[in-house]
């Protein structure tokens, strides 16, 4: 709406491709990407997906120009340019931030059970046993990229943002002590969840916690969106979150991005699409909206609830690192082999 309240004269064209979790719109897009009819613009993950696809195919334009005219290199943290970027160039315009590395509870489901959120995995293994002896599962899983999204968190945690970093530049090898023992601790952890875990969506996996079957569940905070609007279970009243265990001080990121391909047949309207999202009044007009953070550090915080503002707090002050399970960090191939890898884990 603010797009077409800027730009009465052009025409925005929703060429959405729903179902399978976005397999058929990647299908859809590697044909026209690799037929010569790119779209203008379209949805991504910044970071690895895009880069590890599109950028080293020479199919995106390079767009430092577009964040130097635009004023953004004062805007967006230092932090974050590492992972839109190569040394060749900034690939994508972040429209929002959502942090992985989030641990959910129930304050008072944990008030009733006599234990506290851990501040590290030592502290969850400590107090998982009281709360099997309660009936209670100590973390809720769903199916395969949740547990993904938990190893992200265990192997940062262990690892430290530094290291975690020399996993994906190839400078921290997977056959390390570090790595083997990131394994070892999740094979831990994993003793101590549902073993349904498989056949449960990270909603259901969600409920679990809400519903006193689980005290603790690590997802992205699109789970904020999903107690506070779907369940209605408020941020501080109702739901509790911190850092996943043993990652204060660290905020692994995730955001949803929009470049400029070659060849774009409406490029001056795609230009004008990219600075309204990249804008302070499209960030800030989108983002309480869908649940997620403005990737700006000067966005007005009295639009966003308890909880985005906690998160946007932790975003301008922690060190931002890239999360796996959503794209930054590995490309697709990398992805759909580590998910393979995890099921032989799991299994």
């Amino acid at each position: 709406e603010l797009y077409e309240s800027k730009y009465p004269e052009v025409t925005v064209i929703n060429a959405t491709v729903t179902g399978g979790s976005g397999v058929n719109a990647k299908a859809v897009l590697k044909t026209r990407m690799l037929g010569g009819d790119p779209p203008d613009a379209f949805q991504v993950h910044a970071g690895q997906e895009l880069i590890g696809t599109w950028v080293v195919a020479q199919r995106m334009e390079d767009l430092t120009w577009l964040f130097e005219e635009e004023g953004w290199f004062e805007v967006f943290p230092d932090d974050l340019f590492d992972l839109l970027s190569t040394e060749e160039g900034i690939w994508s315009v972040p429209v929002n931030i959502h942090r992985s590395n989030v641990l959910y509870f129930i304050p008072e489901n944990l008030e009733r059970w006599g234990v506290e959120a851990p501040g590290t995995w030592d502290e969850f293994l400590e107090i998982a046993p009281k709360l099997m002896n309660q009936g209670v599962i100590p973390m809720s899983l769903g199916e395969n990229w949740t547990a993904t999204h938990l190893w992200e968190s265990v192997a940062l945690s262990e690892l430290g943002p530094d290291k975690y970093g020399d996993l994906w530049n190839g400078e921290l090898s997977w056959t390390s002590p570090e790595v083997v023992g990131v394994w070892e601790l999740f094979g831990e952890i994993l003793e101590y969840t549902n073993p349904d875990a498989p056949s449960l969506s990270w909603q259901q996996a969600t409920d679990m916690i809400v519903e006193g079957q689980a005290a603790f569940n690590i997802m992205g905070d699109w789970a904020s969106g999903y107690l506070s609007v779907t369940l209605n279970v408020q941020p501080v009243t109702g739901y509790g979150w911190a850092a996943s265990p043993g990652t204060e001080g660290m905020f692994m990121a995730l955001s949803d991005s929009f470049g400029l391909p070659m060849g774009s047949p409406n490029r001056d309207n795609t230009i004008a699409w990219l600075k309204t999202i990249g804008g302070l009044d499209g960030q800030d007009s989108f983002n309480p909206l869908k649940g997620s953070i403005s990737a700006r550090i000067d966005s007005d915080l009295t639009k966003y609830d308890l909880y985005l503002q906690s998160a946007a707090s932790d975003y301008q002050t922690g060190q931002i690192v890239g999360s796996l399970a959503h794209g930054v960090v590995a490309n697709e191939r990398f992805m759909n082999d580590f998910a393979t890898v995890m099921d032989i884990f799991l299994a």
